[in-house]
């Protein structure tokens, strides 16, 4: 079994540099979708680590990841965003999901690297929601096999929701592998806009995404 690894990456070399240096990547081929527009910013990066692929996308993270697993060779798809960090064990995971015929795609815990109650608070409620109703987010880092990837005509050219519609596909035909190991993700975001204002984002994002309003409209400001 062989994975390739897809990171998108927009306006962030920062986030990116440190989850290259903090997550442990050799064995697998590792894509870094960027647009024109980071080119520069990560100029110096790209000298320094020849042995990643990088190439460049339109913006829009569904056309990066895409654009990235046009090129990967692996039998399998992590789909990594720049400020989320693989738990060290991570090829473990998507190894236990190859085992099984009926696993059609996988994630990690969600956790986030802050030490504040409110972030224990959500990642308690993620888990209640992937093991209520078998929907985790991008920032859970998805796999899946890439065969199935391209059957599917892999993400949606969405604006936002473009991981809710991928996973909802996926679980039409098959089973959810999730992980009790956990991938870190940067709190930074909760920490600018506060904890119940982003938490609130999210849930009236996800509430009117479900009520048939399109990711479109909800990415319009």
């Amino acid at each position: 079994m062989t994975v390739s690894v897809i990171i998108p990456v927009y306006h962030d070399a920062a986030a990116l540099g440190a989850t290259l240096s903090a997550v442990e990547f050799s064995g697998a081929e590792l894509i870094v979708s960027a647009t024109a527009e980071d080119r520069d910013a990560l100029r110096e990066m790209r000298s320094a680590a020849p042995d990643i692929h990088w190439i460049e996308a339109p913006r829009g993270r569904a056309r990066q990841m895409n654009a990235g697993a046009a090129t990967a060779s692996g039998d399998w798809l992590v789909f990594l965003h720049a400020d989320t960090r693989l738990p060290p064990d991570w090829r473990d995971a998507v190894a236990s999901a190859a085992r099984d015929p009926r696993v059609v795609i996988g994630c990690f815990r969600f956790a986030l690297d802050s030490a504040s109650s409110f972030a224990r608070i959500i990642e308690f409620g993620v888990r209640l929601r992937v093991a209520i109703f078998h929907l985790p987010y991008g920032d859970q880092a998805l796999f899946v096999r890439r065969r199935d990837f391209v059957a599917a005509g892999g993400y949606a050219d969405l604006p936002i929701m473009e991981d809710v519609d991928l996973v909802r596909r996926f679980l039409a035909s098959g089973r959810l592998y999730r992980s009790p190991s956990a991938a870190l993700t940067s709190a930074r975001k909760w920490e600018r806009d506060g904890w119940v204002a982003r938490t609130a984002i999210h849930l009236r994002l996800i509430v009117l995404y479900f009520l048939g309003v399109s990711p479109h409209r909800l990415a319009s400001p």
